[in-house]
């Protein structure tokens, strides 16, 4: 049987009986202080994960190890982070899966980046490109803070992803940037034939423009375009009702998939709008 009590250098996330969570790394010999009382690292090594602990003043808190959503949401920013919900709709409309090729540009935090390098697995690859050196910087500090180290098959390359060159060899493309637009003539020519181009927005103004840019450039399907909203609900015995508070629009994703070359699009049909029909007299 795998042995899953805490071990020195762990993450473990504290919650009180609030639903306030705090993350501490084990350490040796270290202590962890609250408003009331402190609780020694060394009394959680060789717990179980789900155990509750309790400082000296006996404020109590579940011990567990944290997940991805609550490390990148607690995870230091540089960037806005694409938000769990989003990130599991990207990696589930794009099928982002083992063994993939995936060039990402807009990394931020890192937040998406730890997303793909789970899904796409050691026998996958991920390019990532950021134009700010001092979001690379902090990206490269989140994804390896996770992974306990920078994974051999993630390559970050800092600059503009119109200054790049590549050719068809990635199996799909993620652009979370303000301009993605500007950069699908470098997505058609790195996407091999089949590959799929999706773009995180925050706009209807972007989206307005990207979903053009694509129809335009001959390239790809007719972009589809969604949106996930989550709402959380209340329940305490008969009192069932949603919660006065939740996670509304963070952004758009639109999705499109790589013609092949020369090939032109099959033009989608669709029933002419009210407004397109002449005046009858």
């Amino acid at each position: 049987m795998i042995d899953r009590s805490f071990k020195y250098g762990d993450r473990v996330q504290l919650t009180d009986a609030k639903g306030k969570l705090y993350s501490i790394t084990l350490a040796q010999g270290s202590e962890w202080h609250t408003h009331k009382g402190m609780l020694k690292h060394d009394e959680l090594v060789g717990l179980p994960e789900g155990s509750i602990v309790a400082t000296n003043q006996d404020l109590k808190f579940q011990a567990f190890r944290p997940l991805l959503a609550d490390y990148v949401l607690s995870m230091p920013r540089g960037a806005t982070i694409v938000y769990p919900k989003d990130a599991a709709m990207i990696l589930g409309v794009a099928d982002i899966k083992p063994g993939i090729r995936v060039l990402e540009a807009g990394v931020g935090s890192g937040a998406l980046s730890i997303s793909l390098l789970r899904a796409i697995g050691e026998g996958g690859v991920l390019h990532s490109v950021e134009i700010r050196e001092d979001f690379a910087e902090i990206s490269e500090k989140n994804v390896s803070s996770y992974f306990g180290g920078k994974p051999a098959n993630w390559n970050l390359t800092i600059g503009a992803l119109q200054d790049q060159s590549y050719e068809a060899d990635f199996d799909r493309v993620i652009l979370d940037m303000l301009s993605p637009w500007e950069c699908l003539d470098v997505a058609s020519k790195a996407l091999v034939p089949g590959g799929v181009f999706m773009a995180y927005v925050a706009t209807t103004t972007q989206l307005s423009k990207i979903a053009e840019a694509i129809k335009e450039s001959g390239n790809f399907t007719e972009p589809e375009s969604s949106e996930s909203i989550v709402r959380g609900w209340h329940h305490e015995g008969l009192a069932v009702r949603p919660q006065h508070r939740m996670i509304g629009h963070t952004g758009f994703l639109i999705f499109a998939r790589r013609m092949a070359p020369g090939v032109p699009v099959l033009q989608r049909r669709r029933r002419p709008s009210k407004g397109s029909y002449g005046v009858i007299e």
